[in-house]
């Protein structure tokens, strides 16, 4: 299928303007994703129905803490990312494309998607797993149809959509948590293949737009723990918008960073603190199933007012999407 968001050069290149990469494209290339294919001037999505993964997950998971909480969520991935992260847990799709020259997937139409979320009592779909802006064709479409059905789209992704992207998604896409994976360029270049401006103007925008945004931030030993690098992520989000929730999650080595250790517990914890002291209403930790960060708390008076093991909510106190206590309104999707 023709992709959307690109320019033609005559008939030897196209520049796609999906993500913040705006790959200038040869003839009989492929983009940075390894998904978009310029054949003859035209550029094509290889992706478009063709799922890797589609699975039932809780909200929770994504992690969404604050849309509708204890719901279930219809996920879709297919394969493909704009991102070379050399800690990736899921790199068997999304660098499939790159590392062993495969693209494969199961051929679902758009309503068989919407359909399946529908018959399994999902309030939402989630565009998850790997990198839902080079499948934006797909999910556009998903999208649409959802909406019509009385679902929220959700977006985990990395960020690194351009403008016009957010653009066309506006009036379709409801949240998105985006991994804020570090807060220096050399992070970004060194172990994801990218930069981190487009990723603050991303989540800004998306504020700007209404979009309800979480921010993630996976904790990586020796990389990007230091206390000062997360009190500078801290302070950002405060300065975009202090009820931007912001999960701290621990890393546990895998693909090309298994020589480094799982993250401390400690740091996690201090991460949190770094966060309330900024001045965050919602702070939360995450991959440490038990830790008194995985709940809610109130950020006037300090209750609990969801609690949390893991994906899982225990317990939900809240009145009209207000703490039951003060009465200080929560902020979210359909609290």
């Amino acid at each position: 299928m023709e992709a959307r968001l690109y320019t033609k050069g005559g008939n030897t290149y196209a520049v796609c303007h999906l993500c913040a990469h705006r790959c200038r494209i040869a003839d009989g290339k492929k983009g940075i994703c390894g998904v978009r294919e310029n054949r003859g001037g035209v550029l094509d999505t290889l992706v478009y129905g063709r799922l890797i993964a589609r699975h039932i997950d809780p909200v929770e998971k994504k992690p969404f803490f604050h849309v509708q909480p204890a719901s279930l969520s219809y996920s879709i991935a297919t394969v493909g990312c704009n991102f070379r992260c050399l800690h990736c847990q899921n790199y068997d799709i999304s660098q499939m494309p790159k590392d062993s020259k495969r693209i494969i997937g199961e051929e679902v139409g758009v309503e068989d998607v919407v359909a399946a979320a529908l018959r399994g009592d999902c309030r939402s779909i989630a565009y998850t797993y790997t990198e839902p802006t080079i499948f934006f064709e797909f999910a556009y479409d998903c999208m649409s149809l959802a909406r019509e059905k009385g679902l929220k789209n959700l977006f985990v992704t990395n960020g690194y959509m351009t403008r016009e992207c957010l653009d066309e998604l506006n009036g379709l896409l409801d949240g998105a948590n985006v991994d804020v994976k570090a807060f220096t360029d050399e992070f970004y270049k060194r172990v994801c293949g990218a930069r981190l401006a487009p990723v603050l103007d991303s989540v800004e925008y998306m504020r700007s737009m209404g979009i309800w945004v979480e921010v993630t931030t996976l904790v990586i030993p020796t990389q990007n723990d230091s206390e000062e690098e997360l009190r500078e992520i801290a302070r950002w989000i405060y300065g975009v918008d202090k009820s931007m929730p912001w999960h701290i999650s621990a890393f546990y080595p895998t693909y090309k960073m298994n020589d480094l250790p799982r993250t401390p517990v400690s740091i996690l914890d201090r991460a949190r603190d770094i966060g309330l002291e900024e001045g965050l209403r919602y702070v939360y930790t995450g991959n440490v199933p038990g830790d008194p960060g995985e709940s809610t708390y109130c950020y006037n008076c300090g209750r609990k007012i969801i609690d949390r093991y893991g994906f899982t909510v225990a317990s939900n106190e809240l009145k009209k999407a207000k703490c039951p206590y003060c009465g200080s309104e929560i902020d979210g999707i359909d609290l």
